[in-house]
């Protein structure tokens, strides 16, 4: 009994602080030298590799990326957004059902366990799908391109620090 108390504690902790989160992060602005095309989603560096294949498009010329590489890397930045706008759907129906669910005073555990691992499950998908494109797109670029790419990132990759100019002032 102890075990099933601390998994709906953890499940309604875990939904807690996601949903402010997204809250905060719907009105924040892109970067502007990321394209400006809508919203961040607050899902950390996974969905900022969406950003960065913008970035590089639109800092072609700086990069020195050929037309030809160009023309690979549209096509894979454009799925990508595909991609992330089907899983920002997908994401928010699945933790709409798991609050529908979870409406009840004695909600089914086991329900509200599978629709939990459900989002999981497309958070994971989506996670994959974006290193597979991010793969696909560093194949294209020279060593060179690759090394000009990584010093334009507002961030380091692999979760480094962030830079005082994406640091939120309070």
């Amino acid at each position: 009994m102890k075990t099933l108390l601390k998994l709906v504690a953890v499940t309604l902790l875990a939904l807690s602080v996601q949903m402010p989160a997204f809250a905060q992060m719907a009105d924040m602005p892109m970067q502007p030298q990321m394209g400006g095309r809508g919203q961040m989603m607050g899902m950390g560096n996974m969905d900022r590799m969406g950003d960065m294949m913008g970035m590089c498009l639109a800092q072609a010329g700086t990069m020195g990326l050929t037309d030809d590489q160009l023309a690979k890397m549209k096509p894979i930045h454009s799925e990508m957004q595909k991609n992330h706008a089907r899983f920002g759907a997908d994401l928010k129906i699945a933790e709409i059902e798991l609050m529908d669910i979870m409406d009840v005073k004695d909600f089914d555990l086991e329900k509200a366990s599978a629709a939990v691992k459900k989002i999981e499950e497309i958070k994971t998908a989506h996670h994959l799908e974006m290193l597979k494109a991010m793969k696909e797109m560093r194949a294209i670029f020279t060593d060179e391109q690759f090394k000009k790419m990584k010093k334009m990132m507002p961030m380091k990759m692999g979760g480094g620090k962030p830079t005082k100019m994406m640091m939120k002032k309070q």
